[in-house]
């Protein structure tokens, strides 16, 4: 009898055999729940709505802190921070509704970001605002300036606050949709944005009228919708503002009767100062001697002098226009200006830049950079790169004047030279080694790593340099008097902030920037021949050192220096016009 051996039957149950364990899936890594969530489709607007949230949060922090300073406890500026924070992103939602559309606007949302993260590392190191002028003024920094501004902190919070719009941005998958369908979603997008916005903005009415309205700089503080406005203003409001056309208003230009029987024609410079403060020259009562040079050449020195803006763009071209502050500011075409006016005379004029041009001022008279054409052995001496200290305006000055017109020198010359003067925050390279007379110095353009003593010495080590400058070209004009009778004026084209009030460098909005960004040194020298060829009385000029004078003032002064007369010249904005004894020109 055979017997059958029967073999049990595998297990069915959902216990998995020990001797032989059943596959299951593989557990996903971290990373790949995070990619798939990334993957995950999405519509645009959602990316959008995302985005700007995160700005809200990462990209926010000057404007929290700003409002933490002015509130005090607390219960008083919480409930600000987040009205504020609510209206900025509905703003910024409400702006970038309009690229909603498909993933092609990656690029663009990134550049939002990356405009955001600069915007930020700014205001927070150097307490600026993003208001349209200091856009503008950004937009004409040349090469030069802007490495200035590089540094790793920079490079550090840019990352730290792109990196992770990079990584969402590059994952992401938006979904497609018909472009109808699209634009009345984007539409509703930003309807239901301005709404909210409207309604908050009229509940928190009560804090928010009298917070922003003593507190105008808060509005250029909300970023990046505050920066995106003012991009789009810098662009698009020329468009609708100027025409485009140039005003002329040299008719009528004649030189005066100091002329007719000259024996020696005139030769004057006007330098155009960067970033010094009145308070920082020794001849204004500064505690320490940084204006030497200039004591020693007997100049005087205007203690109460205003600029017309806090940037370099903003003031140049309102300093030589015929139309003073407010006309400028609200003019709706271009206008000739001062050096087109004593071109039109018939005199010899002359632009040398040590700076990032000349803002449009010189576009219609010879001008040159004084870097161009150098001898390897003065840029050695002088220069650093493609930047020099002012002293470089000097070299081969005789050749570059007898290069002008002989029949316009010999009724006379004007020179403007715009200086490199005490630009930050790399304020260190604006002065010569043999000029670094108080120490430690700041030697990096992060200001707020620098303590309040080596800022204070650097920057004014820049000044001694601009006081060495101006006394060499009181010297060169001195050795051209056998042919002709020199003078000489500056003055600043703005001031600068140094840490007070938390603030760093220049272009704070006018209307609320500091006096130390709008008071500026004017000085003026004049030779024996100009004295007499003007009639300049000296104890009348001296008796008016403390009178208020603004870059108002420039125009008209450098008009009656001259003896040009024309329609445009205005008596009373003449700075020494009371001081010459023939009364005004």
């Amino acid at each position: 009898m055979s017997v059958t051996r029967i073999e049990p039957a595998p297990l069915r149950s959902g216990i998995p055999s020990i001797s032989e364990p059943s596959p299951g899936p593989a557990p996903a890594s971290s990373w790949e729940t995070v990619r798939q969530w990334l993957e995950r489709p999405r519509s645009a607007r959602q990316l959008v709505l995302w985005l700007a949230l995160y700005l809200g949060v990462a990209a926010n922090w000057p404007l929290w802190n700003e409002l933490a300073r002015i509130g005090g406890a607390p219960s008083t500026y919480l409930p600000t921070i987040a009205a504020m924070s609510l209206l900025s992103f509905c703003g910024t939602v409400a702006m970038l509704s309009f690229t909603a559309w498909s993933r092609w606007m990656k690029p663009l949302w990134f550049a939002v970001a990356v405009l955001a993260a600069l915007v930020q590392h700014y205001m927070l190191e150097y307490r600026v605002v993003m208001d349209p002028t200091m856009i503008a003024n950004v937009l004409q920094t040349d090469p030069n300036e802007a490495r200035d501004l590089l540094s790793w902190r920079m490079g550090f919070n840019l990352l730290v606050v792109v990196a992770p719009v990079g990584v969402v941005l590059w994952f992401a998958r938006i979904v497609p949709m018909r472009w109808l369908s699209q634009l009345w979603r984007n539409a509703v997008l930003l309807l239901l944005m301005v709404v909210v916005a409207l309604v908050a903005a009229v509940a928190m009415n009560r804090q928010l009228a009298p917070l922003m309205r003593n507190n105008v700089h808060l509005r250029y503080m909300m970023n990046p919708i505050a920066s995106l406005y003012s991009t789009g203003a810098v662009f698009i409001k020329p468009l609708f503002k100027r025409s485009g056309k140039l005003i002329p208003i040299t008719a009528g230009t004649t030189l005066g009767a100091s002329y007719a029987a000259q024996q020696k024609p005139p030769l004057f410079v006007v330098v155009v100062g960067e970033t010094a403060r009145a308070d920082h020259f020794g001849l204004n009562g500064y505690a320490r001697d940084t204006t030497p040079e200039l004591a020693k050449r007997g100049v005087l020195s205007y203690r109460e002098v205003y600029s017309c803006g806090t940037n370099t763009l903003a003031s140049v071209p309102c300093m030589f226009s015929p139309l003073g502050k407010q006309g400028y500011e609200s003019r709706k075409d271009d206008y000739e200006n001062l050096v087109d006016v004593l071109q039109a005379a018939g005199l010899a004029v002359f632009w040398l830049d040590n700076q990032a041009g000349c803002k449009g001022v010189c576009a219609r008279i010879p001008n040159a950079s004084a870097f161009d054409n150098l001898p390897p052995a003065t840029k050695s001496a002088l220069c650093d790169g493609e930047e020099c200290l002012d002293d470089v305006m000097l070299e081969g000055l005789d050749a570059r004047i007898a290069a002008l017109p002989a029949e316009r020198r010999a009724k006379g010359v004007v020179l403007v030279m715009h200086q490199m003067g005490s630009h930050g925050p790399a304020y260190y390279k604006r002065s010569g080694a043999d000029m670094k007379r108080f120490q430690p110095e700041c030697k990096t353009n992060a200001l707020a790593e620098c303590g309040h003593t080596e800022l204070m010495n650097v920057y004014d080590n820049s000044i001694a340099q601009t006081d060495r400058f101006l006394g060499r070209t009181i010297d060169w004009l001195k050795g051209q008097s056998k042919q002709y009778d020199p003078g000489l004026l500056y003055v600043s084209d703005h001031g600068e902030s140094l840490g007070e009030f938390g603030l760093f460098l220049h272009g704070v909005p006018y209307s609320f920037a500091p006096e130390a960004q709008k008071h500026v040194p004017m000085v003026t020298w004049f030779s024996a021949g100009l004295s007499e060829r003007r009639k300049l009385s000296r104890p009348c000029m001296e008796a008016g050192l403390d009178a208020p004078l603004t870059h108002d003032n420039l125009y008209h002064t450098v008009l009656g220096l001259m003896d040009v007369n024309t329609p445009t010249y205005k008596p009373a904005l003449d700075a020494l016009a009371t001081c010459r004894k023939g009364g005004a020109a």
